[in-house]
């Protein structure tokens, strides 16, 4: 099979895949719910590069908010998981370039995707809420999550690798 058209079928699994995950495991803040999807979202940077895992993260979160009757975050939850993919994608090569050493490569850009998370919902929120202030009671729930999701994007990136599962 022909790379572009197995990394578009992967792209399309990871994105259904983070749209399930998020709706699965939804466990209640104040204005949202934290959820596991982080955990594919950084998958689909890690195994499908940054366009395409851009992409998946993007589409698979954006319709897990429309699902979930969070559809005023759907299109800044695509931005967001995006770029989450995105950085992961970027941040993961470049480091490994230089220390050759997976996981601590895969820890410091999960974190610095999980960090455009935070920041990203914290300034749509300031926006609609019209306060920095109201807007920042969920940064805990949002460093909550984006925890649970770097710990499940690495346990899932080591059965990958145990496994042999590469594009």
């Amino acid at each position: 099979m022909e790379n572009r058209t197995k990394k578009i079928i992967f792209a399309a699994m990871f994105s259904a895949l983070a749209c399930v995950t998020t709706m699965i495991i939804r466990i209640p803040t104040m204005d949202g719910y934290i959820n596991l999807g982080d955990g594919i979202v950084l998958l689909c940077g890690w195994v499908l590069g940054p366009a395409f895992g851009f992409v998946a993260a993007g589409i698979g979160s954006a319709l897990a908010d429309i699902f979930g009757g969070y559809a005023l975050y759907a299109p800044i939850t695509f931005i967001i998981k995006g770029l989450m993919a995105l950085a992961a994608s970027y941040l993961f090569k470049a480091l490994y370039k230089v220390n050759k050493k997976s996981t601590p490569s895969r820890i410091i850009s999960g974190i610095a995707a999980e960090l455009i998370m935070i920041a990203g919902y914290y300034l749509f929120e300031s926006i609609i809420y019209g306060s920095f202030i109201t807007a920042a009671k969920n940064i805990l729930f949002n460093l909550a999550q984006g925890t649970a999701g770097l710990v499940a994007g690495l346990v899932l990136i080591k059965i990958f690798e145990k496994n042999q599962i590469k594009l």
